[in-house]
């Protein structure tokens, strides 16, 4: 068989920027395992596979694959994958949902001048917080000292969860790094992907700086990681003493990768409660060609 796949950066307005996705418009005729194979291949931090969807109504039903394991959902890959069927024609409107794992994906498709340029996700489930982690096993997993995080961190999740952790500065956050002997010993601890960093921070028009790391994932550190972010969004509503509010920041990630992405993030807090987390951001794609491989027996 031969498989055509493209690839895009997302959450960037130039190419070499953000985070690379690669994308299978047509899956059908995969297995799984030619799936988990073909990711770990690309060796990206996913690639997605877009089948028919079960739900005529729904636009497609999209599976999202690290190259060591498929993820319920993920914020980039299906940012990505929206902007590429867009972006081909493939699929028709400015309103598209995606059937994943964790439920369904509503996303918004921005045009400028008739030309698809960015889309936005709406997360499938609403924000949910788990227990709390001792910050010396959170600095340790990332080369920091205890002190150096602001408040306890906690595991929380808006589809897929991650251990958050708010840092005392900028230069703290540069100086992460990962220990994957501390996240074998300590993670997944119920089930969270990785440990995702963030400080406010305001430079070059971000509001917050953050870092994402999932060694047992096969990706030591994310550019961009929207699955994370749209969770964060939310956790920092959820921190806020206002009991009804809409919150709107500008995360930077991947600055100190080389790979600068730039996500815009939204929050709606309804009597206490976050109800609504959102994340998106630009896209521009990057390469095409196919994938030859034997036929799925």
């Amino acid at each position: 068989m031969k498989i055509p796949f493209v690839t895009v950066d997302v959450f960037t307005d130039r190419k070499f920027g953000g985070n690379p996705l690669a994308v299978v418009p047509d899956a059908q005729g995969l297995s799984t395992e030619q799936m988990q194979a073909i990711a770990a291949e690309f060796n990206l931090a996913e690639t997605t596979f877009v089948l028919p969807p079960e739900d005529p109504a729904h636009t497609a039903h999209v599976r999202i694959f690290t190259p060591k394991s498929e993820m319920p959902f993920a914020g980039h890959p299906n940012v990505g994958t929206a902007f590429v069927l867009a972006h081909l024609g493939k699929a028709a409107g400015d309103r598209f949902v995606f059937e994943e794992k964790a439920g369904l994906v509503p996303l918004d498709i921005t045009r400028e001048n008739g030309r698809v340029v960015a889309t936005r996700l709406a997360a499938p489930k609403q924000l949910s917080l788990g227990e709390t982690i001792a910050p010396e096993i959170v600095a340790s997993a990332v080369g920091l000292s205890a002190a150096d995080i602001v408040r306890p961190p906690v595991l929380a999740s808006t589809g897929v969860t991650f251990v958050f952790a708010e840092l005392a500065s900028r230069a703290v956050l540069k100086a992460a790094t990962y220990n994957t002997d501390v996240f074998v010993k300590h993670l997944p601890m119920d089930r969270a992907v990785g440990i995702h960093l963030y400080v406010p921070a305001k430079e070059e028009g971000v509001e917050i700086q953050t870092r994402m790391f999932a060694p047992l994932y096969g990706v030591p550190e994310d550019p961009a990681t929207g699955g994370a972010n749209v969770t964060l969004i939310g956790l920092l509503a959820h921190l806020d003493p206002r009991p009804d509010l809409t919150l709107s920041k500008t995360i930077g990630q991947g600055f100190d990768m080389g790979r600068p992405s730039i996500l815009e993030a939204s929050a709606e807090k309804k009597a206490g409660k976050v109800v609504a987390t959102y994340i998106g951001g630009r896209c521009v794609p990057m390469m095409s060609g196919t994938i030859e491989i034997d036929r799925a027996r």
